[in-house]
């Protein structure tokens, strides 16, 4: 079964945080920088999504070391 792909602006729903923290994440440049937060997918010509399971085990993963 293919993994669900959810769009960039749909992404708040599953994590959380708005999409200018999203894109955060994503800037090396910004301070809120997460090497660990999972990389988008092309899905189209301009479009850009996540691998649901990835976003769940990012979340995961910050649940298990906050603690």
């Amino acid at each position: 079964m293919a993994d669900r792909i959810v769009r960039v602006y749909q992404a708040p729903e599953v994590i959380g945080f708005s999409v200018s923290t999203i894109y955060n994440l994503l800037n090396p440049s910004s301070q809120y920088f997460d090497p660990s937060f999972p990389k988008p997918v092309k899905i189209g010509s301009r479009a850009k999504g996540f691998r649901l399971s990835e976003l769940e085990a990012w979340i995961a993963s910050r649940d298990m070391a906050d603690g």
